[in-house]
């Protein structure tokens, strides 16, 4: 029995209207992104992809470049060794920086790296930086690892998003900050993994449900 395709695709009410073609996202980060001490499924890009299948975008597997233990010097190799300057993605996300301040990178140098990093996002973008976001830095002083020195490490992410957020904002990427959120995992165990560092799975989930709405809208664009 033949039907016409766009007839399964109506809108409910209170969603986006789907898009038809394939939707490639690449995901650029660190331990965060590549979901340290959590399965594959529980990694928030694969997460975000699952969100968004579920409001009716034909959405291709993230990749992902990110390792844990990265700083930005080395996400730039990482994507200088992996990308060839050819490709172009629907989505591109950045979260990057954790590193940098547990290992005492320089501000400036994070500063300096991110221009390039968010240049290069932009490049890889179908549609420049409409197609970008970036992730904030949680704060991992609220995790049983960071709880004896939670003061100091609260302050240095907020240093860290502070330039984060302003260099986002210098290319007009839209900068989603899920910091207030990672706060939580202070008082509600079970949004911290067994390593005692790293975000779980329900985390992550937080951390979707917060800018789902925003990432969807970039498709509709």
């Amino acid at each position: 029995m033949g039907c016409n395709s766009n007839s399964e695709l109506k809108s409910v009410p209170g969603e986006l209207e789907p898009v038809q073609k394939e939707v490639s996202f690449l995901a650029l980060g660190d331990s965060y992104t590549i979901g340290e001490s959590v399965e594959e499924s529980s990694r928030w890009p694969v997460k975000l992809t699952e969100e968004l299948r579920g409001k009716g975008y034909k959405m291709q597997d993230p990749q992902i470049i990110a390792r844990t233990g990265w700083t930005t010097e080395n996400l730039l190799s990482a994507m200088e060794e992996q990308l060839t300057g050819e490709e172009q993605y629907d989505l591109v996300s950045v979260l990057i920086g954790v590193n940098n301040q547990y290992q005492g990178k320089s501000p400036d140098a994070y500063e300096q790296d991110l221009n390039e990093i968010f240049r290069q996002a932009i490049h890889f973008s179908v549609e420049g930086e409409e197609g970008v976001f970036a992730v904030s830095i949680p704060d991992y002083g609220v995790t049983p690892f960071g709880a004896s020195n939670a003061e100091e490490i609260a302050k240095e992410i907020d240093e860290f998003n502070a330039i984060f957020e302003k260099v986002a904002g210098e290319y007009n990427i839209d900068f989603y900050n899920i910091t207030p959120v990672s706060k939580r995992a202070k008082e509600e165990p079970d949004l911290t993994a067994d390593d005692g560092l790293h975000p779980s799975g329900k985390m992550y989930g937080l951390w979707v449900e917060k800018f789902i709405e925003e990432v969807a809208g970039k498709l509709e664009q």
